[in-house]
């Protein structure tokens, strides 16, 4: 029971330290007193104290994925479980959660993903071209990943062949655009903003949460797997770059009156926030929740950049932001957590510099690559840092 409780968890993408704390909470209301529990990536090993001795099981996960409204049915499973369940019930509720398909469809899913590409590019300093040829981008290789995926083909190849379908349909469309007079002033914002859909930012800051919570073993097998599939993104975006001869050189946003662009940045966080949410299968009534809360977090966050405070510090205070109001929100509105925290903070992953650091050096600049990959690396942890953080407003 508690080995398949453990499987499910991570399978849907919670964090090693979250299924330790509610596999713990379920062997207390099934009457185990003496339990150890051990995660990793790729597999779960549960034991359990017998009068005659421990008895120890493993099983492995299989292909992870992200699934929060899961993660939120099972936490609550956890939670909600009566001081004496019924192991035959709680088996019954298990199968249930993990039979239950996902709630969007695959062309829901593509359109979102389509929006999303388009708000990103706009954050990023694209304008109405750009967006436009950005969301061709996203539609088309979040259609071609949810193809594969559905297949059972390697994850990472499919992060190749995505980001090669998505970067691209956004060459192409680029191309097409300007040859019927559309001006493309801001390319290299749109052209990122078609792939920072399958940044892999949640099994990364998972990875450092669980690197805080002292889940060690989880978390580097977690860390390398969100290196490798962003490596595998870099990769397919190279080959469009070097067949497309793409300049990725950023360039100034476009001029805009400034509580113009608070409120623009509010609606592209608010969209992009949502779509995220959808694929991510959050609950219906989550979705609106996640925008709001992306609403006020991520342009706060760029207002604290815009008056001159670093991108990890105004990270930390973004993300501990979002994690507040998502403890707030769970226990008012009985909104899952993860539902609310995962999406509105894979929005803030600076994936535009993750990409740079790898196709600079790629390009042989190394100290670029590695000035961006600091970056990177400071604003996600401190992402992760807000989120352990705001443990201190959870209830007892």
């Amino acid at each position: 029971m508690l080995l398949q409780f453990g499987v499910a968890a991570l399978r849907a993408g919670n964090t090693a330290a979250r299924t330790r704390e509610h596999t713990g909470v379920m062997a207390q209301k099934l009457g185990l007193e003496g339990i150890s529990a051990s995660f990793t990536l790729d597999s779960v090993t549960v034991s359990v104290k017998e009068p005659e001795g421990w008895l120890t099981a493993a099983r492995e996960i299989g292909p992870p994925g992200i699934n929060v409204w899961r993660i939120g049915e099972l936490e609550r499973l956890a939670d909600g479980a009566g001081a004496t369940p019924e192991p035959r019930d709680i088996a019954a509720k298990l199968a249930a959660i993990q039979s239950t398909p996902p709630q969007y469809s695959r062309a829901l899913l593509a359109l979102a993903i389509a929006a999303a590409s388009a708000g990103f590019a706009f954050l990023n300093g694209a304008a109405v071209p750009e967006m436009l040829a950005a969301a061709v981008g996203g539609g088309i290789g979040q259609t071609l990943r949810s193809v594969l995926v559905h297949r059972s083909y390697n994850q990472y190849g499919v992060a190749a062949l995505a980001a090669v379908a998505a970067s691209g349909a956004y060459v192409l469309a680029a191309a097409l655009a300007s040859r019927a007079g559309l001006p493309f002033a801001h390319y290299p914002a749109g052209f990122i903003a078609s792939v920072l859909f399958l940044v892999p930012g949640f099994p990364l800051i998972a990875a450092l949460f669980d690197m805080l919570q002292n889940q060690t073993t989880a978390a580097v097998g977690r860390l390398a797997q969100g290196m490798m599939l962003l490596a595998c993104v870099a990769l397919g975006l190279s080959i469009v770059i070097a067949a497309g001869g793409v300049d990725i050189a950023r360039q100034p946003p476009p001029e805009l009156v400034y509580p113009l662009k608070i409120a623009l940045r509010a609606v592209a966080s608010f969209i992009a926030a949502c779509a995220f949410a959808m694929l991510f299968n959050s609950p219906p009534r989550a979705v609106l929740a996640v925008g709001l809360v992306a609403l006020v977090a991520n342009p706060l966050r760029l207002i604290l950049i815009d008056v001159g405070l670093m991108p990890a510090p105004a990270a930390f205070v973004a993300a501990l932001l979002i994690a507040a109001a998502a403890v707030l929100l769970e226990h008012r509105f009985k909104l899952p957590r993860p539902a609310m925290v995962v999406p509105a903070i894979v929005i803030m992953v600076p994936g535009i510099y993750a990409f740079e650091t790898i196709v600079l050096f790629n390009r042989g600049q190394v100290l670029e690559a590695l000035q961006a990959a600091a970056l990177c690396g400071f604003v996600i942890g401190a992402l992760a840092m807000g989120l352990a953080a705001a443990r201190f407003f959870q209830p007892k």
